[in-house]
């Protein structure tokens, strides 16, 4: 049997959200930008129908959900969306999640900080 693979990605989705280690980030927020890369098997057949891929919509709103919680580190969030898209599309193997906070609060600083988070099923 034949396999191929697709990668699915959301690019420069922009949240506002409350992260951060800081009572001050809590309370104010901030503005995050958030890459995901998902790769998966289409187990030869031809793809017609939205149950055959996966689906766009569905990571958005894992992701969505995931960043309205409120954790300290951004790495968390990271692995947390990596586990609830391998929960709900089994199908999946390998997730990257980039997380890019806007404006961190760095005394002099000017740019932003992001973390990367990949991670591969077998």
């Amino acid at each position: 049997m034949t396999s191929s693979e697709f990668t699915i990605e959301l690019k420069g989705v922009i949240f506002f959200a409350f992260h951060g280690l800081h009572e001050e980030e809590r309370k104010t927020g901030n503005e995050y930008e958030v890459d995901l890369a998902v790769k998966y098997i289409a187990a030869g057949k031809k793809i017609t129908k939205i149950e055959d891929t996966v689906n766009y919509v569905r990571l958005f709103e894992i992701v969505k959900q995931e960043m309205e919680k409120p954790r300290n580190l951004l790495e968390t969030i990271a692995m947390a969306i990596t586990e609830k898209i391998q929960e709900q599309f089994s199908q999946v193997k390998e997730v990257e999640v980039r997380i890019n906070k806007k404006n961190p609060p760095i005394i002099n600083f000017s740019g932003s900080v992001a973390v990367i988070y990949s991670m591969r099923f077998e």
